[in-house]
């Protein structure tokens, strides 16, 4: 062998992964994901290659230790139930899915190959966990939200429009985070001297009709739940916010840095790679049974400034104090 060969050579083993390296020997693993969102939307992306990071910093490599068979819905729930099948046909060893629909789907399908959930918001109430502590069965995750986060938007709506009496709660219920916090939002609103008022939507004529509706009155706020409808349109709803001039609180924080006034949820960013150590565990043989379902473990605050001096809202120092980012 010629010298600059054999040196070529050693460069080249010395430029390995170190992660490849420590893979070699074991068998490739199959996962599958359904995603219950727009795969062309860079938020989702940058979800989905968040989880990617978190099995890759565990040693699972793409195409090499792992493959994985992805699937998006891209926010159509009448393509949960096929692609669900899809994937589960192709027996992987695990499932990672994100919403209660999407999980709901792949438990329609299959009671063994364990599945690790995000963005789920009541899993014990939707019927995916026996329950939190203890989920049995063959699914466990992430809790999504806590029911006391409705009253966090209605607090939030109160602090920023001090006369609302009003409040409408925008979003599908396919999704079954709507009806969840229906329930608490109601418990709550009669404290702070607010109606809920309910408003469903399955497409942007809906939600067009239903803002406009809504701001014939005075004293009126919004607030929108986790919701694959009104997070594919979003641009829509936030020039309809600004037309009405109505203060509004967002589930997603992507609605906040495109222009709306508020944002009050968890880091989905996080949750997606906190999933990672649970699928890792699962290919190294643990049984979701005994995997209890984690709370969120911190929420965030964005309020935009800029949003608020155009609608005409003094933004109250509590609030601003509270913010973990202010777009000004």
């Amino acid at each position: 062998m010629e010298r600059r060969d054999f040196i070529t050579l050693l460069g080249g083993a010395a430029a390995w992964p170190v992660a490849a390296r420590a893979q070699q020997g074991q068998a490739t693993r199959r996962l599958g994901v359904l995603v219950h969102g727009l795969k062309s939307d860079a938020a989702w992306q940058r979800r989905v290659r968040a989880f990617q990071q978190g099995l890759e910093e565990l040693g699972w490599l793409e195409g090499r230790s792992l493959i994985i068979e992805w699937r998006y819905s891209d926010g159509k729930f009448e393509r949960l139930a096929p692609l669900a099948g899809e994937l589960v046909a192709l027996n992987p060893d695990v499932i990672f899915a994100n919403t209660t629909p999407a999980t709901r789907a792949l438990q329609e399908q299959t009671r063994t190959i364990p599945i690790i959930f995000v963005q789920v918001s009541d899993p014990a109430g939707a019927g995916v966990v026996a329950s939190v502590a203890r989920p049995g069965g063959n699914t466990t995750g992430f809790l999504f939200y806590e029911d006391s986060i409705a009253g966090k938007w209605l607090g939030m709506l109160k602090e920023i429009a001090p006369s609302l009496k009003r409040a409408a709660l925008i979003g599908t219920p396919k999704g079954f985070s709507y009806n969840y916090l229906l329930r608490t939002a109601n418990a709550i609103a009669p404290s702070l001297g607010i109606a809920i008022v309910p408003m469903p939507v399955e497409s942007s004529s809906d939600i067009e009709r239903s803002i406009e509706s809504f701001a014939q009155a005075s004293h009126g706020g919004l607030f929108f739940p986790p919701d694959t409808v009104t997070d594919a349109h979003h641009e829509r709803i936030i020039a309809l916010a600004a037309q009405t001039r109505l203060p509004a609180v967002y589930a997603y924080r992507e609605f906040v840095l495109a222009g709306g006034l508020m944002y009050y949820g968890t880091d989905i960013v996080a949750q997606f790679r906190q999933a990672a150590p649970y699928v890792d565990r699962i290919l190294r043989g643990a049984n979701p049974a005994d995997l209890p379902v984690q709370a969120p473990t911190r929420y965030e605050t964005i309020v935009n400034l800029k949003t608020a001096k155009a609608l005409g809202f003094d933004v109250p120092p509590t609030l601003l104090v509270r913010a973990d980012e202010v777009i000004e």
